[in-house]
């Protein structure tokens, strides 16, 4: 990992793009690097755009705000096409395949995670999308470790959710 490393997840509120952010943070500062985390979403907060914006460093975090993303999730296509042109040229894009119908032109590396349809399909419903594009995003960026991921997400959700939200992590570390 470089010595800073911006990442930006978008979708629609309800998705758990803000708890996804708050997981890779927590799970970055169990790897022992400095983190900033912060989140946006519209007022009716379900359904509108949500971002989540993730700063992730070995040295002090100076500037606070997500510039040029080196990682954009973008779990539907209203946040992909909002956030596209702010992903850098050598950039990593994971979209959610399932919700996301065109691409836009990009130069970044692109990956496709059916992750609202695995979730549908394994778990009976799309709320552990979020999880299953952390899977994802840990494989392909290996940001943070899988242990370091697995604890943040026992310490995030509630007790009754835990072994559902890290099955779904877990699927999405799968090829």
């Amino acid at each position: 990992m470089s010595n800073r490393i911006e990442i930006r997840i978008g979708g629609h509120g309800g998705q758990g793009v803000v708890l996804a952010g708050q997981i890779l943070g927590k799970a970055a500062v169990y790897d022992g690097k400095n983190v900033l985390q912060t989140q946006s979403y519209g007022a009716e907060a379900r359904g509108s755009l949500a971002r989540s914006e993730i700063i992730i460093s070995d040295d002090r975090i100076g500037f606070p705000a997500v510039r040029k993303c080196d990682v954009l999730v973008a779990m539907n296509q209203e946040s992909l096409e909002k956030y596209v042109g702010h992903l850098k040229e050598d950039g990593v894009l994971i979209v959610d395949i399932s919700s996301v119908e065109r691409i836009p032109k990009t130069e970044a590396k692109i990956f496709k995670v059916p992750a609202m349809e695995t979730a549908k399909k394994t778990f009976g419903g799309s709320i552990y999308a979020n999880m299953i594009m952390l899977g994802a995003l840990t494989k392909i960026t290996k940001i943070v470790n899988e242990e370091s991921m697995e604890k943040a997400i026992r310490e995030s959700v509630p007790e009754r959710t835990v072994a559902a939200n890290l099955n779904a992590y877990k699927k999405g570390l799968q090829p």
